[in-house]
């Protein structure tokens, strides 16, 4: 596990510094959390787990892996690279987690176009799913990141120590952003649009919802740099393409049997792709 040039680790029981002492992380006061083997580590405390094994379960983790690396959201990944690298400055080293990282795709993605472009990145993928963070630490050969099981509700982060925090359709914490980012830090924020998936979701259901239009509030310590919205056209072929994608969203357990075994029949999907970009400033 990298954890050096960037020291930004607080322990999850006491938010003391934690530091790596061989193969486990240690605080002051003495708690201790284990390296494992493949280069991640675990803290998340089993009191904050409301579950026995909480996130996406291991089918899930495997079947986004395999749709992410087939490039169908490549698109998201380079305006994700692309808004969270503008403004870093060169020769410096910045620190950028992301809260709720799945199998690791983007921030992948992430430190590739930052090595192109010669920046210096601490790169921190955290999430609650401990089949996540396995997946995402295997598939890290070169030990360039720090994978983390935690919760967005408690961020095993020091306060001001972040220069920018991903959250990828994913659980916004926005007071713990605040928290860990440094002023002048970024919270770039991806969500689904109103049509994101809607062919397979006219396939699952009877009727769709008409989309809410929810006004955002801005939260406490953020001030909006920018929205970008992106929209286009995949094919997915294949019965096992097919499940993958249905398997990595929660329409997994939502749809319908009916749904489900429409779904199981496809061969092939035209989909669109929607997607909001929501870029944040962490301000006093």
């Amino acid at each position: 596990m990298k954890i050096s040039p960037f020291q930004a680790l607080a322990c999850p029981l006491d938010q003391q510094p934690l530091l790596r002492h061989g193969q486990s992380l240690r605080c002051p006061s003495g708690h201790s959390f284990d390296i494992a083997s493949q280069g991640y580590a675990n803290l998340l405390p089993v009191q904050n787990k409301r579950s026995l094994d909480p996130g996406d379960s291991k089918l899930m983790v495997a079947a986004r892996q395999r749709f992410l690396d087939a490039g169908h959201y490549a698109p998201i990944a380079e305006v994700v690279s692309r808004l969270a690298l503008a403004d870093l400055p060169a020769g410096e080293v910045a620190s950028c987690l992301d809260a709720g990282c799945g199998e690791g795709y983007y921030l992948r993605e992430l430190g590739t176009m930052a090595a192109q472009r010669q920046l210096v990145l601490a790169l921190f993928g955290l999430d609650i799913s401990k089949w996540a963070v396995l997946s995402a630490a295997k598939q890290d050969r070169a030990d360039e990141h720090t994978w983390l099981v935690g919760s967005n509700a408690n961020l095993p982060m020091l306060p001001g120590t972040l220069d920018r925090v991903l959250c990828m359709f994913g659980f916004p914490v926005y007071a713990e952003f605040a928290r860990v980012l440094r002023l002048g830090g970024q919270l770039l924020l991806v969500d689904p649009g109103p049509d994101h998936l809607r062919e397979l979701r006219e396939v699952i259901y009877p009727a769709l919802k008409p989309a809410r239009n929810a006004e955002f509030s801005m939260p406490a310590g953020f001030a909006l740099q920018g929205t970008e919205a992106m929209s286009y056209e995949v094919e997915v072929s294949g019965a096992g393409a097919i499940a993958d994608l249905l398997a990595m969203t929660p329409h997994l357990y939502r749809a319908p049997l009916d749904g489900r075994e429409k779904v199981a029949a496809l061969t092939q999907i035209s989909l669109t792709v929607d997607v909001r970009f929501m870029h944040l400033k962490r301000v006093p």
